[in-house]
Order: C-alpha cells, then sequence, then structure tokens
C-alpha cells in the first residue's frame, strides 16, 4: 500500500496534521497503535491562535457545540483568591481573543469528523519502524497488524507518536528530556460553577489550576511530590483534601465534589522536552514527539496545531511535491518551527518557574517578577500576545530587568491600539 503522507500516532496532533495536509489534497494515511482513542487530562485550553486555526480549518463550530467553555482571562490568585496578576485576552489584536476550555476527547473528535476524503485512519496498527533508501531517506513504515508485518511506502512519514516516539529514536534525532521535580494530580470535577477563567493560584505547595469544562464540569491540578500520593488509604486521601481546601481556601466551594472525585484522581509526570531537530529527509516530527512543556504555560496542543498548519504549509507551497520537494519543505518546516518552539519553551519553563516554585530565590524572584509585570500594561500585554501565540515577541533582555525592578520602564503605560470589536459568539 501507497500514500502521499503517512502520519504516526491519532492523538490532537496527528489528526491536525492529517487534516491540513488532506485538506490541501494529499492521500494522508494514519496508523494508531490503539484499538480506540485513550482518555487524559491533557490539551484542554485551547489560545486564541489555535482557535483561529481550527476555525481555518472548518471545526470550530463543532467544537463550540461540544460545549466548550469560552474564557476571557487567565489570572495568577494568591490562596485566597486575590489577584496577583491577570492577562486581559479581549484586548488581543485580531478576531480569535478568547480561550476556549475543551474536552481533549472532544478536540480529537472533531478533528478526526472533519478529515478530508483523501485521508484514512485504522486502529490498532504497530509502526513497527521506518523503511529506508539506500542513501537513508526514510521512504515509509512497516506495520504489524496482529495479521503479520506490512511495508506502506511514502514521500513523506509525520512522526506524531508521541514524548517517548520510537520513530523519532529510529531516525536518530536527539532530545533533550528533563522531568520537573513535582508532578501533577488532576481531577475532573462534576457539578460545579467557576468562573469564566483559568485560576493560576500560587501557593506554598506551588500550582493549584482550576479552569472551566464542558457539561458544568471544571478541571483542577494540584501540584504533588513524587511521592505524594503513594500508599494512600481512602482516609489519607480525605485528609489530603482537607489539608488542600485549608491551603487554598479560593477552592473550598469545591470542596464537596473535589472529595466525591479523589478516586477518580490521574497523576502525571511533568516534563520538559526539546529535540535539536524537527526533520530528517522524508520524516518530521509532530506534537509531543518534538517538544513539551509544562502544563502551566497551556502550549502543549496549541505547539502541536501550529505545527501541523506550518507542515502543511510548507509542504504544499509549490504544489504536489516529489522527494526533493519533501525535502526542501522539511528543512523550510525546521526553519520556521524550532525558533517558535524554543521561544515557546523558554515562555513555558518561566511561567512555570514562576508558579511551582515553593522556596528558595526561584520564588522570591518569581514574585517579584509577577509583582512589576501586573503593574505594567505593555508587559502584560507582551505577555498576554505571546501566551496567546496572537502576538508573538520575545521579551528583551531590557524587559527582564523592568520585570525584576532593575530598570523603571519609562514606556509602561503605553499600549497596543484598541483591538477591533469582538467576534466569537458567546
Amino acid at each position: 500500500m501507497n500514500a502521499d503522507v503517512v502520519v504516526v500516532g491519532a492523538g490532537a496532533g496527528g489528526l491536525a496534521a492529517a487534516r491540513a495536509l488532506g485538506g490541501r489534497g494529499l492521500r494522508v494515511l494514519v496508523l494508531d497503535r490503539q484499538s480506540t482513542p485513550t482518555s487524559i487530562a491533557k490539551g484542554e485550553i485551547l489560545q486564541p491562535e489555535t482557535v483561529r486555526i481550527l476555525d481555518g480549518w472548518g471545526v470550530l463550530d463543532a467544537l463550540r457545540a461540544t460545549g466548550a467553555c469560552p474564557v476571557d482571562q487567565l489570572a495568577i490568585r494568591d490562596p485566597q483568591g486575590r489577584p496577583l496578576l491577570a492577562l486581559d485576552y479581549r484586548a488581543l489584536p485580531g478576531s480569535h481573543r478568547q480561550i476556549l476550555c475543551a474536552d481533549y476527547g472532544d478536540l480529537r473528535g472533531v478533528l478526526a469528523d472533519g478529515l478530508p476524503g483523501t485521508v484514512t485512519v485504522r486502529w490498532g496498527q504497530r509502526v513497527t519502524g521506518p523503511l529506508r533508501a539506500a542513501d537513508g531517506r526514510v521512504t515509509g513504515v512497516r506495520v504489524s497488524d496482529g495479521d503479520g508485518e506490512q511495508e506502506i511506502r511514502a514521500a513523506l512519514v509525520v512522526a506524531a507518536d508521541g514524548m517517548s516516539s520510537p520513530l523519532r529514536k529510529a531516525a536518530g534525532i536527539t532530545v533533550e528530556r528533563r522531568e520537573y521535580p513535582h508532578g501533577l494530580v488532576a481531577f475532573d470535577v462534576a457539578g460545579v460553577e467557576v468562573a469564566d477563567e483559568v485560576s493560576a493560584y500560587r501557593t506554598d505547595r506551588g500550582l493549584c489550576l482550576v479552569y472551566p469544562l464542558p457539561g458544568g464540569r471544571c478541571r483542577v491540578y494540584v501540584q504533588v511530590t513524587p511521592d505524594e500520593f503513594r500508599g494512600r488509604s481512602a482516609a489519607d486521601l480525605t485528609d489530603w483534601c482537607d489539608r488542600l481546601l485549608a491551603e487554598v481556601p479560593a477552592i473550598r466551594p469545591l470542596g464537596t465534589a473535589l472529595r466525591a472525585n479523589l478516586h477518580r484522581r490521574q497523576l502525571l509526570a511533568v516534563y520538559r522536552l526539546r529535540t535539536a531537530r524537527l526533520t530528517v529527509p522524508g520524516l518530521a516530527l509532530v506534537g509531543e514527539a518534538a517538544h513539551a512543556v509544562h502544563p502551566m504555560a497551556a502550549q502543549g496542543v496549541n505547539s502541536s496545531l501550529a505545527d501541523a498548519e506550518t507542515l502543511a504549509a510548507t509542504l504544499t507551497a509549490g504544489g504536489h511535491p516529489d522527494d526533493a520537494g519533501v525535502d526542501r519543505a522539511l528543512r523550510d518546516y525546521d526553519a520556521a518551527r524550532r525558533p517558535r518552539l524554543d521561544h515557546v519553551a523558554t515562555v513555558s519553563h518561566s511561567a512555570a518557574l514562576m508558579l511551582t516554585s515553593v522556596s528558595g530565590l526561584p520564588r522570591l524572584l518569581g514574585g517579584r517578577m509577577m509583582r512589576r509585570t501586573a503593574a505594567n500594561p505593555r508587559l502584560l500585554g507582551l505577555t498576554a500576545g505571546n501566551l496567546s501565540g496572537t502576538a508573538v515577541r520575545p521579551l528583551s533582555l531590557v524587559d527582564r530587568m523592568y520585570q525584576l525592578g532593575l530598570l523603571v520602564d519609562r514606556n509602561a503605560h503605553r499600549t497596543a491600539p484598541p483591538a477591533p470589536q469582538r467576534s466569537e459568539r458567546r
């Protein structure tokens, strides 16, 4: 069997790549080793730039129809709920100026339902390795489906097979992977009402993150030590929840529902991951195969969809590409995406340290940078533009000095012109 493109992995990044490439007339085959999609707490905060991408692909209305929650603000608060720093997305440029909080399964579902007729998805297909030409170029994949092994040839293989990516390893692409010294425990809390914002509480235990989800639910992430839940009995979990509510009074209204969902918790390790390159001849990395950041910054799935959009744009810029054209496009993809991903990694790590550091100089400096940024409308606008993806401009060394209070920003109150009237439907 042959295809123009083989995409390995049917998560949001893989399906987005299939949607973007199939929408440009390429024959795409998506392979996933799972027999059915799995459910996990991830990829729920969709930044305005991602909303724009989904709108361009014609799937935004379908996602809104799932009950995705529009949010105007991302706020950092103290344990009592008092604001420390707030990013108002309504002041962003462009026509997409809201976050959408959606179920990851719904996002994956609308991407799958909106696939062009040139795309085929096959589940329960384990890719055992890449095929290579005599010169080493990747020319397809070997697949095992339980009934034997077959070869599938393609001009391009897209590795969207996750953080551990066997295809990335087989391609010889090196990776820097670092685990944060803490984990997160995630709760899906039903039957509650929370504010229409992404609320990040800066507490003595680190991060507590709360945001709305469809169906009268909310997501709660709580920072934990690696062994905090090891060997816990039901009574221990109740005591843990009581201490959490005492430490973060702002979330006490969620207490009853949170206790009822303790048994449905998900423990998540948290990583930073960056690859040395995004491509080799015949193969491109997309999504967590290429990058991962702390969930606090809400950039992971957003970067994955931007990967897909950029890959499709570079691959089809000169029409239907041959092998040489594919490899030229892959070089363009790497050149376009790597600086942006490096920027996202820096912004995400800085935001994570600001919220997750619990002692010492990192916590002291994080608090100072937060206060100085909150008092500076220009820096607030830059931060919102960077996180939202709508107006990306890395902070300069001088901006960092303003954040630390080492210099006085005489242009602090000089902000961008008012944005046009918001067009999102509520």
